[in-house]
């Protein structure tokens, strides 16, 4: 299943009283996994930067103001994530300023329903304790020493590899590599299939396999699979 893993900055919190987008950051999951695929953009917001939002993320309006518009990077933005559902930290916040640009331009608005919120998540799996992004990441033994301030893009790479561990697919993931390898089976050799290092114990006790052995004793010489047999290795003369 593919997913998009979003994060945003803005010029501050609430999109209807003029703050706007200046950086969106993807990343690409498939399967819970990271595929190094990526989409990121800085925008210009067409207004000043509020000291507090500077302060926060380091984006100046000096540095923005060469930047694209919304309208001129929303196709791009629209094709990379396309239908897929949207992992987002405190979605409500991200997809607010999202949907409020938008409108502006009248395109269609993202729907709540392809929204995955990894702040609801993590409140469900650990209630009554923070669960800001870093304490998550400190949570789950995750990188985050080069994160000296918000960025979209550096947010949703860490994000990905919380919500992998939030859901509980890196363990999967741990537990199926540890009871298999890899081997090579083509003719080409390079066509991986997986098998276990350890058989499994058999299923049938051996009581089970001694009534076999009598219920198949009872049908005698003429039973059809003696037919497919092979012949007994006949006795030389003079060998006993």
């Amino acid at each position: 299943m593919r997913e998009i893993v979003l994060d945003t900055e803005t010029t501050g919190l609430d999109p209807l009283r003029g703050d706007r987008l200046v950086e969106i950051g993807c990343v690409e999951i498939l399967n819970r996994m990271p595929t190094g695929q990526s989409f990121h953009v800085y925008i210009n917001p067409e207004r000043d930067m509020p000291a507090e939002a500077f302060a926060v993320h380091g984006l100046s309006s000096e540095f923005l103001a060469t930047k694209p518009l919304f309208h001129e990077v929303a196709d791009e933005f629209l094709e990379f994530i396309g239908e897929a559902p949207l992992v987002i930290h405190n979605a409500s916040f991200d997809i607010g300023f999202i949907n409020a640009e938008l409108d502006r331009i009248k395109r269609a608005a993202i729907p709540r329903e392809r929204l995955v919120d990894t702040l609801l998540l993590a409140r469900r799996k650990h209630p009554g304790v923070s669960n800001r992004l870093d304490d998550l990441c400190s949570r789950y033994a995750i990188d985050n020493s080069h994160r000296t301030k918000h960025g979209a893009l550096l947010d949703a790479e860490l994000l990905a590899e919380v919500y992998v561990d939030l859901v509980g697919a890196r363990q999967s993931q741990l537990l199926l590599a540890s009871d298999s390898q890899d081997i090579r089976v083509s003719a080409a050799g390079d066509a991986p299939r997986r098998q276990r290092s350890v058989p499994l114990a058999p299923r049938i006790s051996a009581a089970e396999r001694e009534a076999h052995r009598a219920f198949i004793a009872t049908l005698g010489d003429k039973a059809i699979w003696n037919e497919y047999l092979p012949a007994p290795t006949p006795v030389a003369v003079g060998q006993a």
